[in-house]
């Protein structure tokens, strides 16, 4: 059987630069900074004491009070942006065969802040084990997915992809093979993640992965500059309705642009370092390629991994370098981390949005933040500083690597 070609039909962002998929579009261009401090707790004890939250998200707003409480935060984020990518697709949800529609959504995580708050109680209790009945259910990665195909109905493939940084690239990977071979026609996918917590934040601080720059949090997240120091930790969710091409044809979809591609490898080198060498992120770029059926030069928009890590920056453009040899300096390369920091399970998805965006808009996001050049990083890159810049995009790839050297690409492409 040939492999059925896939195409996007419906976006839903959530992410700290907007709450919804046009607001956020509006954020990217805007070169808006989601950073500041954090709300959520005390952050004073801690040696990095802001992030990327949210802002204005009320729970209460897509959920009753009882209802709202069975879920963490990473599944309510989850929920939201579905409901808007559903919306946006124009699914006929009454008309549809939901055996033929599956959920596969990626998180790195999962329910932090239900885990930590229950061991906190746990312990502040003399270790009385008085467990909430919903504590097991709300931190489950895959409950995710379970709640939106208990909500719509959907009844087809359904499960949780987990890669850290890399898991809604690689949820949209099995969506994509799992309409390609035929086991459904619509797949909701994307990635969700609520790791501003006290675990969290304290967590990465011990790994000594995030930015300490207190002073200035707005500024922090700036990928590919010399005085990098490390990541800023977001939030939020990004979802995506893919579908076979004939069905979304047959009931008269629009069309974002076809995921053609997707590519996995692993680093096999360090447990949170990248391979020096960029090995591992060299061979998910030429797999990825492979997978669409296309050269290096068919591509127009790289969005970098691009955490503004001292070591991940550097690897990551070396390997870009290698993939595409002169080709790499007609590209219009960014990292929208830069904006809306590291939503790390989620990341993937809501920068492949922002990839699927570029497409549609003909304009390339920024990269925001860059003040000086690194001499190791090369410096005829165009890696759209500070200003959105338009151009025609046919082509556009995202990266995401994950903590455990798993890397996953991601490749989408105009409708012609």
């Amino acid at each position: 059987m040939e492999p059925r070609r896939v195409v996007v039909t419906g976006l839903g962002a959530l992410t700290p630069i907007g709450n919804t998929l046009s607001d956020y579009w509006e954020g990217l261009l805007s070169g808006s900074s989601g950073a500041g401090p954090i709300t959520y707790f005390d952050p004073a004890l801690f040696k990095t004491q802001f992030a990327c939250e949210l802002k204005n998200f009320d729970p209460l707003d897509h959920f009753d009070r009882k209802e709202a409480r069975k879920y963490d935060r990473f599944a309510q984020y989850a929920m939201v942006s579905v409901a808007e990518a559903i919306e946006d697709a124009k699914l006929p949800l009454e008309k549809i065969d939901k055996d033929r529609i599956g959920v596969i959504w990626g998180a790195g995580i999962g329910g932090l802040e239900t885990f930590q708050n229950e061991v906190l109680n746990f312990a502040a209790s003399n270790e009385n084990p008085r467990f909430n009945p919903f504590f097991i259910p709300k931190m489950i990665a895959d409950i995710a997915p379970g709640l939106i195909s208990i909500k719509y109905g959907f009844r087809g493939p359904n499960f949780a992809t987990v890669s850290a940084c890399a898991s809604a690239s690689n949820a949209m990977i099995d969506a994509l093979n799992y309409i390609r071979l035929g086991y459904a026609d619509v797949m909701v996918t994307g990635g969700s993640e609520a790791a501003v917590t006290k675990a969290g934040i304290g967590g990465f601080n011990a790994m000594h992965a995030l930015s300490k720059r207190n002073d200035d949090p707005k500024t922090a997240s700036r990928p590919f500059d010399k005085d990098r120091d490390g990541f800023v930790l977001g939030e939020g969710a990004g979802a995506l309705i893919l579908e076979s091409y004939e069905h979304a044809v047959k009931r008269g979809a629009t069309i974002y642009a076809e995921l053609a591609g997707g590519g996995l490898s692993a680093d096999a080198h360090h447990m949170t370092a990248p391979h020096p060498e960029g090995l591992g992120a060299i061979k998910v770029m030429e797999n990825c390629l492979r997978d669409a059926h296309l050269k290096p030069e068919d591509v127009d928009i790289i969005n970098m991994h691009g955490t503004s890590t001292p070591l991940g920056d550097i690897a990551e453009s070396n390997a870009v370098v290698s993939v595409f040899k002169e080709h790499t300096y007609t590209m219009n390369i960014n990292s929208t981390k830069s904006m809306t920091g590291h939503l790390l399970g989620a990341a993937g998805a809501v920068e492949a949005i922002a990839s699927i965006m570029a497409i549609k808009h003909s304009i390339v996001p920024p990269t925001i933040n860059h003040q000086t050049s690194d001499e190791e990083i090369d410096s005829k890159i165009n890696f759209t500083f500070g200003k959105p810049q338009k151009r025609i995009v046919n082509v556009a790839l995202s990266n995401t690597f994950g903590f455990g050297g798993h890397n996953a690409c991601v490749l989408f492409k105009k409708m012609t």
